[in-house]
């Protein structure tokens, strides 16, 4: 009785229905405290699984999966501000594309972009749209009913935006679009970090492919002269030269490195090889960000055809200066030599053999003609002598020079062979110069069999077509020559004869014949087995009009 009597007072006094409404709000408020935690522990996750690495692709996936648990929706897409071009990167659920990825949206009349520009969430009902935006037709299609757009966007620029749909009717609580802005702000900071790995690996493969891709060897250093890093020119060095060239390298970039430490400033040093290589060694000092030097980087670059190229201008020019000085010399002494032969020759009439100034005059004569023909060979160096270009047979020059030497050869019994090709074509240029050059071959190459003790004393004369020229070998078993004097002896007045057999003008002035006839002149040689003068022609000389010598 007295329970009846107390559950009557308090429906009368509305106790029970206090309790009752006390209990649903209280439900509400634990079930939207559960939710929020459940929000906060997904976009925990999302951002906790979301790696530097990782590309966009797989960091939208990773989200999508995560997002599903706590908002309802049907499609969603990403588009990501690329330049100045707002780009599709991807739709979820993947069979929902209703433009092509990678296809820009343009600014005109488009909600995507008012959402990114204005940095706010914007909210339309697809069936009844507020206005006609662009992108309301393919939403149509896809038969959703609303679309949320979030901005992604960080405080120093636009990034892209998400847009979320629903085909069911159903309202977009207040919360889930919070929810939507913070997980959009953390995205955001993720999709930097990893636009900024990827831009850092970009250049940094960039840097590598360039170190990679320099011909010259290039070796960085660290503070104590370690190589850290050397690219892939260093490699070929090491592996294609010799143990004690590497050493060599290795001994002179470590000593560099070391002074450049020390004193701070750039270095250089030229190297060479056993082989005859020369190599610049530069080094240069790495400062850090406190301007303190902790590494030196060694750029060595292989400079031996250019300084091949620079002895043969020094040369030229040498040659240049010659020619000038021995031209003026021979017009010099040509009128005084003039009267000394023609005085010695007229005296020599009236003189008996056995007279005793006999002697005195004919070694005048002897030697007066000597000089005629040094002064004849300067002018011949110094091109004062000039010929005009004319078809003629190569074989043919070499049969002229034979008669001419065939009498000196066989009295000094050396064998001449001779291989001559018989269908070589007729070649532009002087007969007569070509002529002298084969007589200062087949002279120098009779001194060499001349010089060394053997039986078999042989010449041997070749012609041949070869790659476009003709081309003139003289071959003998003579001496030889050393090959340190290889690069000399085209020099002018450059000879080991004696000075009654040679001026040390007859290569020089070959060289220079060949040259004019735009061809060269090539030596092997080996001491005691003998040398090969091989004298090289084109078929068609460069400059075929007018030539001197």
């Amino acid at each position: 009785m007295l329970e009846d009597k107390n559950e009557m007072i308090a429906l009368l006094t509305g106790v029970e229905s206090s309790k009752k409404s006390y209990y649903t709000e209280l439900k509400k408020t634990v079930d939207m405290l559960q939710k929020k935690n459940m929000q906060l522990e997904i976009m925990n996750e999302v951002m906790k699984s979301i790696k530097i690495d990782m590309t966009l692709e797989e960091i939208l996936n990773n989200m999508v999966d995560k997002l599903k648990n706590i908002i309802k929706f049907d499609r969603l897409s990403f588009f990501l501000l690329q330049n100045v071009s707002l780009t599709l990167i991807n739709v979820f659920p993947e069979n929902t594309f209703t433009i092509e990825r990678g296809i820009d949206l343009p600014r005109d009349r488009s909600l995507y972009w008012m959402a990114l520009t204005k940095r706010q969430v914007m909210f339309q009902q697809v069936e009844t749209p507020t206005w006609n935006f662009h992108e309301l037709e393919f939403l149509r299609n896809l038969k959703l009913t609303s679309i949320l757009v979030v901005p992604i966007y960080s405080k120093n620029k636009e990034i892209g935006v998400i847009c979320i749909g629903r085909c069911f009717r159903e309202h977009w609580h207040s919360d889930d679009i919070a929810f939507l802005e913070q997980l959009a702000d953390h995205l955001a900071v993720s999709i930097e970090n990893t636009q900024l790995y990827n831009e850092v690996l970009r250049s940094k493969q960039e840097w590598e492919n360039t170190f990679k891709a320099v011909d010259d060897m290039i070796i960085i250093f660290d503070k104590h002269v370690n190589v850290i890093q050397m690219n892939d020119s260093v490699r070929h060095f090491l592996k294609t030269h010799h143990h004690k060239d590497n050493l060599l390298l290795e001994q002179h970039y470590k000593r560099l490195a070391n002074k450049t430490f020390q004193t701070e400033k750039a270095r250089y040093k030229e190297i060479h090889f056993e082989d005859q290589s020369t190599f610049e060694l530069y080094t240069y000092p790495v400062y850090n960000n406190k301007n303190i030097v902790n590494g030196v980087i060694a750029y060595v670059k292989d400079v031996t055809e250019k300084r091949k190229m620079e002895v043969q201008l020094l040369h030229s020019g040498k040659l240049a200066a010659i020619g000038e000085m021995a031209a003026g010399v021979a017009h010099e002494l040509n009128s005084p030599l003039t009267a000394i032969l023609g005085n010695s020759q007229l005296l020599l009439r009236n003189v008996k053999d056995d007279d005793d100034s006999f002697t005195l005059l004919r070694d005048i004569k002897t030697c007066g003609i000597r000089c005629k023909d040094i002064i004849k060979s300067l002018l011949a160096f110094s091109r004062q002598e000039e010929y005009t270009f004319q078809s003629f047979h190569i074989n043919d020059a070499v049969k002229q020079v034979l008669n001419l030497l065939e009498y000196q050869l066989e009295k000094n019994q050396i064998t001449v062979i001779t291989n001559l090709h018989k269908d070589l074509p007729m070649i532009e240029g002087s007969q007569q110069q070509i002529e002298q050059i084969i007589i200062n071959l087949l002279l120098n190459a009779k001194d060499a069999v001349e010089a060394i003790v053997k039986d078999d004393k042989e010449i041997e004369i070749i012609t041949l077509l070869d790659n476009q020229a003709v081309k003139v070998s003289v071959c003998d078993n003579g001496i030889g020559i050393e090959q340190e004097r290889l690069s000399k002896i085209f020099h002018p007045f450059h000879t080991t004869k004696e000075a009654e057999k040679g001026t040390g003008l007859g290569l020089s002035v070959s060289i220079g014949i060949a040259k004019t006839h735009g061809g060269s002149i090539d030596v092997i040689s080996e001491v005691n087995k003998g040398s090969t003068f091989q004298l090289v022609l084109p078929l068609q000389p460069t400059n075929k009009t007018e030539a001197s010598v």
